[in-house]
């Protein structure tokens, strides 16, 4: 892609990595691919924000040169250490090995750490600044949002926000900006990437928000590192993180299984029916088949989510087992839970998933549901009725 102006004399130099299918160790489905967003600011001080992932190293300097020659960059800015953000850093550097490169004390150790280079470091805090001309750049840290080193460049004149892995998504496309792009794919994506990185760190987030608020700070566009670049309407994405840190939720429950010979199934679809019954939005997956990144995405403004297994070896079946320590480490807040499942001579899934959904903070809603081998039409009812009943706990 060749690069786009997003401020007078501001570009976007990034590339566009159309065929990345899975993130952080495969722990992240892509379905829509992704980009590493740069940008380039043309003052009297060239100044790089961010770079891409190491293998599109040479596009993204052949984006700069078309602009300026790439011996010109002053400064370079590294809001974030990640490999996906930092890997260019070496063949840029050893292009400009007198540019200084500015970014947080922990930036500092993990470039160092990643690439050894002998680089100009320059560390800042927060309301540091630096003058490039008739532009100044003020740093913000922001750690934990998501790595320790992580921070958000932001310059006054453009009231332009570049915020790193904050407000983005994993969207490959041919357009740079929101008003240019189907909304509600933009929002999904959004709300994945949320989702399936940021989710125990809603209180962190809250935090930094009310912070920049306070900074007393315009923002007219928000440039995140991944997808979209926010000039339409920059406060929908700030708004969502709100609700989305703030764990509001609505009137919404997951149910999450895997089943063995389809009786843990049709317990399933049969909660599910009694959830529906009571006006409850009701997802449904089969872990064993369904996208993670997808089911965590759903979760994430369900009020209550319903966990169920078939019993093999005297517990659950190792793909829920899976998705329920993912669940732990995501830490969502605020919902109630329950579990199901089937079992032929002896159970056991039940009450480990039980254990399990105590880990994540849930609130067991109800006792659990069990049957043994298939469900008739009386147990079929049982499920439907814990799910009408479990529909009042998500109200």
């Amino acid at each position: 892609m060749k690069p786009c102006e997003i401020k007078k004399g501001v570009y976007w130099v990034g590339v566009v990595d159309w065929n990345m299918r899975s993130f952080h160790g495969h722990t992240f489905s892509t379905r829509h691919g992704t980009t590493y967003n740069a940008y380039l600011i043309i003052d009297e001080k060239i100044t790089l924000i961010d770079t891409v992932y190491g293998p599109f190293a040479d596009e993204l300097i052949e984006n700069i040169r078309s602009i300026v020659p790439i011996e010109k960059i002053d400064y370079v800015v590294s809001n974030h250490v990640e490999t996906d953000h930092s890997g260019s850093m070496p063949a840029i550097m050893k292009l400009i090995p007198k540019a200084k490169v500015y970014c947080t004390k922990k930036g500092r150790e993990g470039l160092y750490k990643n690439y050894y280079g002998d680089w100009d470091f320059q560390e800042v805090k927060t309301g540091d600044t630096l003058k490039l001309g008739k532009r100044t750049l003020t740093f913000i840290e922001a750690p934990m949002i998501h790595w320790p080193d992580s921070m958000f460049t932001y310059c006054r004149e453009e009231e332009l926000l570049m915020p790193n892995d904050a407000f983005g998504q994993h969207m490959a496309t041919g357009e740079r900006f929101d008003d240019e792009v189907d909304q509600c794919v933009l929002m999904d994506e959004a709300k994945t990437y949320y989702a399936n990185i940021l989710t125990p760190l809603g209180a962190i987030i809250l935090r930094k928000i009310d912070e920049v608020v306070k900074m007393n700070v315009p923002i007219s566009m928000i440039a995140p590192s991944h997808g979209i670049i926010w000039r339409k309407n920059p406060k929908k994405i700030i708004d969502s993180y709100v609700s989305w840190a703030g764990n509001q939720t609505a009137k919404k429950a997951v149910i999450v299984y895997e089943t063995m010979w389809k009786s843990t199934e049709k317990m399933a679809r049969s909660i599910a029916s009694g959830l529906q019954s009571s006006g409850i939005e009701v997802k449904l997956f089969d872990i064993a088949e369904s996208d993670r990144t997808e089911v965590i995405k759903e979760i994430l403004d369900a009020k209550g989510f319903i966990i169920g297994s078939s019993t093999h070896d005297n517990d659950m079946l190792p793909s829920i087992a899976a998705f329920l320590e993912l669940l732990k480490g995501l830490k969502p807040k605020n919902r109630v839970a329950l579990a199901f499942g089937s079992y032929g001579w002896g159970g056991g899934a039940v009450a480990s998933i039980e254990r399990e959904l105590k880990e994540t903070g849930a609130e067991i809603a109800q006792p659990s549901v069990s049957v043994k081998y298939v469900p008739d039409e009386s147990e079929k009812k049982k499920c439907f009725d814990a799910g009408v009943e479990f529909a009042k706990r998500c109200i």
